[in-house]
């Protein structure tokens, strides 16, 4: 707990620290809180909150900046949420009250993949920090299958959702196939389970093709395995832009290790997937600090992200990843109103 006096001086000290990047002395501290109080009584308060590991002091500065400690305490208790139009000198902000709440056309409305990657591309080019978007997460149900024959023992499979997301894969068959015999199982699979999940139809195939050719029925179960897998690899993507304004961040261009471990984070993937699954599960703008658990794996990353919707389901989450040492309030405006835009632009009661 603390008293007024420390809260002020730690909420003057952190923002001070994000606008200019510099170590906070306690003469510059005293003129950004605007409290009547003596040097020595600011130390004392500074040194308080280091000893509570608040703010630490590096060794090449007397000044202090925050620890990842201290954002949390920030972020959680001192912000308070702006609207957008509040900030007319702030051209980010400014361009996110002039999108209409309806029906946005920043984004492009219909095939998800066109929104998603817009949306990631916004929200870097705003925040010029990092932009990513996790696909929106959908039942393996498919609306319409098509066979094309490349060659005598390729065929192209095509599956097309309910949503009008399109996945192709070329499958290597034991047997030619005529293209008569690929518009044979392509209208079985739509006639009989058009509007199922994939899985469902693995399970159902095994009673009910033996009426069919046995070349037809080892197609239809090549393609439904194929079908299977690319539906599972769209649930897995995630948009990512901006990557490269990290370079410009001098809290990275002077520690390279930091720098790769970042960029490590992108290429692979696989912890940001698990932190963007962890952000869907809670409404509304979260925000996770590097430093304060494992959860963000570079120490001087921080991440704000929330979750979409479509059609009132949550169906992924979008989030900016920058420096620790980030305008949180503006990110999360940021964060706050895409979200919203990708919704509207993904709900197909609205904007298709």
């Amino acid at each position: 707990m603390l008293d007024d006096r420390s809260r002020v001086l730690l909420k003057a000290l952190i923002e001070r620290y994000i606008a200019e990047g510099q170590p906070v002395g306690s003469r510059t501290l005293s003129r950004a809180a605007g409290l009547d109080l003596s040097p020595a009584t600011i130390r004392n308060v500074m040194s308080d909150l280091e000893a509570l590991g608040l703010i630490a002091s590096p060794h090449t500065s007397a000044g202090r900046v925050p620890t990842a400690r201290g954002y949390r305490l920030f972020v959680d208790t001192m912000l308070t949420a702006r609207p957008a139009k509040a900030a007319p000198d702030d051209a980010p902000a400014e361009r996110l009250a002039e999108w209409p709440a309806e029906c946005p056309t920043e984004l492009p409305a219909g095939q998800p993949r066109q929104v998603i990657a817009s949306a990631a591309q916004l929200l870097s080019s705003l925040s010029q920090f990092v932009g990513v978007v996790q696909a929106p997460r959908r039942s393996s149900v498919f609306r319409h299958i098509e066979f094309v024959r490349l060659s005598e023992r390729r065929v192209l499979l095509i599956i097309v959702t309910p949503d009008g997301d399109v996945q192709n894969r070329v499958l290597f068959t034991e047997a030619g196939h005529t293209q008569a015999q690929l518009a044979e199982a392509a209208n079985y699979l739509n006639a009989h389970y058009g509007g199922m999940a994939i899985e469902q139809v693995r399970e159902r195939l095994q009673q009910e093709v033996e009426t069919l050719r046995g070349e037809v029925a080892q197609l239809m179960h090549a393609a439904v395995q194929a079908g299977s897998e690319a539906m599972h690899q769209a649930q897995g993507d995630v948009v990512i832009a901006g990557e490269r304004n990290l370079l410009a961040v001098s809290d990275f261009s002077s520690d390279m290790n930091q720098l790769r471990r970042a960029f490590d984070l992108f290429e692979q993937k696989t912890q940001l997937m698990r932190l963007l699954d962890t952000s869907s599960r809670a409404a509304g703008v979260r925000i996770f600090i590097g430093g304060e658990s494992q959860t963000v794996p570079v120490e001087d990353l921080s991440v704000v992200s929330a979750p979409y919707e479509a059609d009132g389901q949550v169906v992924g989450t979008l989030a900016v990843i920058g420096p620790t040492r980030m305008p949180y309030e503006k990110v999360i405006d940021i964060v706050d109103i895409t979200a919203r835009l990708v919704s509207n632009a993904l709900n197909t009661q609205g904007c298709r």
